[in-house]
């Protein structure tokens, strides 16, 4: 057992943490560049160029095979799927589909407009909203590749228990009548989609797709992929720590609700925000801070938010704002209380 434990750790750390890489770039600061290694200049030079390299690799063999899988599920079949189950199952479904599309909160609206058009419950069709930007399979390994495997999939459970228990409320109080007139009046039957062909990729499709997805989402994402570290980087070399746990440290009790609410105004996804909570919880701030500005980032992001408000009445976006919120912060504080058992 322990050579199995042994050699998991070292695939680990050559394909995700990538520790080779971070020593090549620290030689090369520290014997071609020739900055001191003790200097805060070093600490801030090294985390971004590491973060900035090691994301981007990261992130386009993730992003192709995540695309691969998401090929398999065309709109028609994403309906006919949801369209035969009802109730919870239909809402723990819907948040599981969330998991193979690799958007952000904006590009997840088009979509769940889509589905909402297409007839299906508004309950369904918000889990996926909700977990599509939290949780795929880029962002899991990448949160592993920081964070270790413990930290990464309890996030994914919490992200997909979010997405179901908003989805499910909204269905239970009968949201329906609050989504714009203009959806509403657009819907097409169930029976239509169900009559119309799917089509069916092949596999020199399946990869051209996958490898457009790269360029798309790698174009989309690539400026704040350098913000996202480039701030890392600063709280990491400069900021001092004192401070940050001043703020953001566990004996402040407001300090999951000060995460949530400054990441709520940001745009970014999840790849973005990465280095920034990495370069924080290097600075002392609990795993559940950290998380609550990362789903806030993520999942309530003020663009997305104002996106939002073009489909649906206030009613259902407070609704919806309120429940992913009330569910970060309290997942925040459970990973304070408790996150020394996934690290």
């Amino acid at each position: 057992m322990q050579f199995i434990r042994d050699f998991f750790i070292q695939i680990n750390s050559i394909f995700l943490k990538m520790t080779w890489l971070e020593n090549i770039i620290n030689k090369f600061l520290e014997n071609v560049i020739r900055i001191n290694v003790d200097s805060l200049l070093f600490k801030g030079v090294s985390f971004f160029f590491f973060d900035v390299i090691k994301i981007f690799i990261l992130l386009s063999v993730l992003i192709y095979i995540s695309s691969y899988i998401q090929s398999y599920f065309s709109p028609e079949r994403t309906r006919k799927i949801l369209g035969n189950i009802k109730g919870v199952p239909a809402n723990i479904i819907g948040a599981l589909l969330g998991t193979v599309t690799p958007f952000c909160s904006c590009s997840s609206i088009p979509i769940f407009i889509g589905f909402t058009k297409a007839g299906l419950p508004i309950g369904v069709t918000f889990s996926f909203l909700i977990s599509s930007p939290l949780v795929d399979l880029a962002s899991t390994i990448l949160l592993a590749s920081i964070f270790g495997w413990p930290v990464a999939l309890a996030y994914v459970v919490v992200g997909l228990v979010i997405a179901v228990i908003g989805g499910t409320l909204i269905s239970v109080f009968k949201m329906e009548k609050h989504v714009e007139e203009f959806v509403l009046n657009s819907r097409t039957q169930n029976a239509d989609f169900e009559e119309q062909d799917e089509y069916i990729m092949t596999k020199k499709e399946r990869h051209t797709y996958s490898v457009e997805q790269v360029k798309e989402i790698i174009t989309k994402v690539w400026m704040y992929i350098l913000i996202g570290v480039g701030i890392g980087a600063v709280i990491h070399g400069f900021i001092p720590q004192s401070f940050i746990e001043t703020v953001l440290g566990d004996n402040n009790p407001f300090s999951v609700i000060i995460a949530t609410v400054v990441g709520v105004p940001m745009y970014a996804d999840i790849f973005g925000t990465l280095p920034i909570a990495e370069a924080l919880v290097l600075k002392g701030v609990g795993i559940g801070t950290v998380l609550a500005f990362m789903m806030a980032v993520t999942a309530l992001s003020l663009p997305s938010i104002i996106l939002l408000k073009k489909v649906v009445k206030p009613k259902l976006l407070f609704t919806f704002v309120g429940i992913v919120t009330i569910g970060i912060v309290i997942t925040g504080y459970l990973f304070n209380i408790f996150g020394y058992i996934f690290i």
